[in-house]
C-alpha cells in the first residue's frame, strides 16, 4: 500500500460542497480556492529535487509514518548517505522541531533530509520512494512530501485546512503547470485519492469546475 492503513482517511465523502468566500468546504476539510485554481507541475529538470535539501526543518510526519519508516528502514537505508545513516543512528527516525511538530531529521550543518539519496550527478531523490518504485517496502514517502505544495493543518474545531504553500524554489513548477494547464489538485490527484479517497477528489474536481467557470 502507498500509506500505512492507519494513516488513510476513513469514511465516504458525500460531496456536499459549501463555499465561504475564498474557502471551499467539503465535509470536514476547508480548502483554499488556490488549490483548485492555481497551476502547478513539478519541474525536476530545473529544481533537481532541491526541496529535499532546503528548509528550516524536515518533512512533517504523522505518527503512523514514523512507525512505517522504522519498519522499512532496513530496505532503503543502504542507499542513504553515510551522514544520513549516522544521524538516524544517533537521533532516531524522527525529531521534534521548534514548533513541536514531528519531522524527518536533518543532517547537522545543512538543511538536508537524512533520507535523501544523491546520484552521481548530484541530483536529489527520496531513498524511500526510490525503493518503493523498485517494488521494495510498503511505504512510499511522507504524505506531506507527496501532497506538496498542499499543506494540511489540523484546526482546533476538528476541521482540517488545505492551503497552497508558495516556495521560491518551486517557481519553475508553477510556471510549468501554467504552461501545461495543470491545476494543483490535478497534479496531486494520486496522493489526494490515496489519502482522502476517490470521492473526495471527485468533489474537489466538481468544485474546481464551478470556480474556474466563473473566471
Amino acid at each position: 500500500s502507498y500509506l500505512p492503513q492507519q494513516c488513510k482517511q476513513s469514511g465516504i465523502y458525500n460531496k456536499k460542497i459549501m463555499r465561504h468566500g475564498t474557502i471551499i468546504q467539503i465535509d470536514d476539510c476547508l480548502i483554499s480556492e488556490e488549490v483548485l485554481t492555481e497551476y502547478f507541475a513539478c519541474d525536476y529538470e530545473k529544481c533537481k529535487g532541491c526541496c529535499c535539501v532546503i528548509g528550516d526543518s524536515g518533512a512533517p510526519l504523522e505518527e503512523c509514518e514514523a512507525e512505517a519508516i522504522e519498519k522499512n528502514y532496513h530496505i532503503f537505508s543502504p542507499i542513504m548517505s553515510d551522514e544520513g545513516r549516522k544521524v538516524v543512528c544517533e537521533k532516531g527516525y524522527y525529531e521534534i522541531d521548534m514548533d513541536g511538530d514531528m519531522v524527518t531529521p536533518l543532517v547537522p550543518g545543512s538543511e538536508e533530509c537524512v533520507y535523501t539519496l544523491f546520484d552521481e550527478d548530484g541530483n536529489c531523490f527520496c531513498s524511500m520512494e526510490r525503493c518503493w518504485f523498485q517494488g521494495k517496502g510498503d511505504f512510499r514517502k511522507p504524505i506531506s512530501c507527496w501532497l506538496y505544495p498542499i499543506r494540511i493543518t489540523q484546526l482546533s474545531n476538528g476541521t482540517r485546512a488545505l492551503n497552497l504553500h508558495r516556495w521560491h524554489i518551486c517557481q519553475d513548477a508553477f510556471a510549468k503547470g501554467k504552461k501545461e494547464k495543470i491545476r494543483v489538485y490535478q497534479f496531486l490527484r494520486e496522493p489526494i485519492e490515496r489519502y482522502f479517497g476517490e470521492d473526495f477528489y471527485a468533489a474537489l474536481d466538481e468544485a474546481a469546475k464551478m470556480l474556474n467557470s466563473e473566471n
